[in-house]
């Protein structure tokens, strides 16, 4: 079963960091595109950050400068590294990423909460 599993999320202070992780388990021929997205209470899931099979990178104005998307081909996984994290980045993250099982398919992973609280 090919399924997309994050890791990292939980409570921090504003201004500390964390890290998100997100592993493509499962029978896959190949990654494309991965990205993670956001969804906070009362609002639509957004798009945080992407990257592409050659490592080009995009990120939400509201973030650029604190976060940093990352992959690891080898091991299938797409990483987050968020500093600076402010109580608005308080949300669910998901992680998506386009496989090949085979044939092109888009998954979600189930999201991981980040709390930013003092």
């Amino acid at each position: 079963q090919v399924q997309l599993v994050e890791s990292g999320g939980g409570l921090v202070q504003p201004g500390g960091s964390l890290r998100l992780s997100c592993a493509a388990s499962g029978i896959i021929y190949g990654i494309g595109d991965m990205a993670w997205y956001r969804q906070a209470p009362g609002k639509e899931r957004e798009l945080v950050a992407a990257i592409t099979s050659g490592g080009s990178t995009k990120y939400a104005d509201s973030v650029k400068g604190r976060f940093t998307i990352s992959r690891d081909n080898a091991r299938n996984s797409v990483y987050l590294q968020m500093d600076s994290l402010k109580p608005e980045d308080t949300a669910v993250y998901y992680c998506n990423a386009d496989l090949w099982v085979p044939g092109r398919r888009n998954y979600w992973g189930k999201g991981t909460l980040v709390t930013v609280s003092s």
